[in-house]
């Protein structure tokens, strides 16, 4: 028996790994899209197409694909806030922000919820959860004190804003929304993308005009790995990892996905890696791995 739990764990490690390298890689991999395509044209068309993929893992395993009818309005909000606005406003951020800058400011989300607990669920904040927020807002601040009040580029300001709206509604969504447990998890994802990219895929053909043709070769490459594996296959293992692992242990493993984007987002499209980048994801990712320790008697 112990041995079987060992072998277990040991695979939830191996797939929480996969989902981790899969997630991080595809920070770089959006910058290269958003080369040949408009953000929401691009993340909006891939979602639907990793929607289709999930669908027919579902009916392949035997899942029923349809939902209840009470259910679609939480598969609705749950997709607003943790697909539409989570890679939605992401994607748009990143024609202004750098992979540095758009990572640690959307995997500021831990940190949010800690600090959205105290309205929304009357749950005051203990000591350690406030050292976790002054960590984690102290690598926003020394990520961003070199741009305030400098030259930046135009939407500068706007990437910003979208990054931190994406964590904090995703934040929102986490303490306000009960998850659906009346189908199985891959079909509950397959229709919160469906749901939040349909439209998102329609908004950007009407306000974006991205045309198919316009895709390069590297392009297709890009689009063919956000769909097959961040979208599609990561969920997958995501959802294998979570039935063998704790979920803390996963989600600090998650930590490792802005840092895998970042290193990888240097190597391969020779964005700065300097001093000020590092200390804010020493700082950030410090805060948010505090943060989701879990309480030992500590308030």
């Amino acid at each position: 028996m112990a041995a079987a739990k060992r072998t277990d764990r040991q695979l939830g490690i191996l797939l929480l790994a996969v989902t981790v390298v899969g997630w991080g890689l595809n920070w770089p991999v959006v910058k290269v899209l958003l080369q040949d395509w408009p953000p929401l044209f691009a993340r909006g068309l891939a979602g639907v197409a990793a929607a289709g993929l999930l669908a027919a893992l579902a009916g392949w395993r035997g899942e029923r694909i349809l939902v209840p009818g009470r259910s679609v309005a939480r598969l609705a909000a749950a997709g607003f806030a943790n697909v539409f606005a989570w890679m939605g406003f992401t994607t748009v951020a990143m024609q202004w922000l750098s992979v540095a800058e758009a990572a640690l400011l959307v995997y500021t989300m831990p940190l949010w919820v800690c600090l959205l607990d105290w309205p929304i669920r009357d749950v005051r904040p203990s000591n350690r959860h406030l050292l976790a927020l002054a960590l984690g807002f102290g690598g926003i601040v020394v990520l961003l004190g070199g741009e305030v009040g400098g030259s930046t580029a135009p939407g500068w300001g706007l990437g910003v804003t979208l990054a931190l709206l994406a964590a904090i509604l995703f934040a929102a969504a986490t303490l306000l929304l009960r998850p659906v447990t009346e189908v199985t998890p891959v079909v509950a994802t397959t229709w919160q993308v469906g749901l939040a990219c349909a439209p998102m895929l329609l908004l950007g053909i009407a306000s974006e005009h991205g045309r198919i043709g316009s895709l390069s070769p590297g392009g297709a490459l890009a689009f063919a790995y956000m769909v097959l594996g961040p979208m599609a296959a990561c969920y997958v293992t995501w959802f294998a990892a979570l039935r063998r692992l704790p979920s803390a242990t996963a989600a600090i493993g998650t930590l490792l996905v802005p840092v895998i984007g970042i290193v990888s987002a240097t190597l391969l499209l020779g964005e700065p890696l300097g001093w000020r980048e590092s200390l804010a994801m020493a700082l950030t990712l410090s805060g948010v791995a505090l943060a989701l320790r879990k309480d030992q008697g500590d308030r």
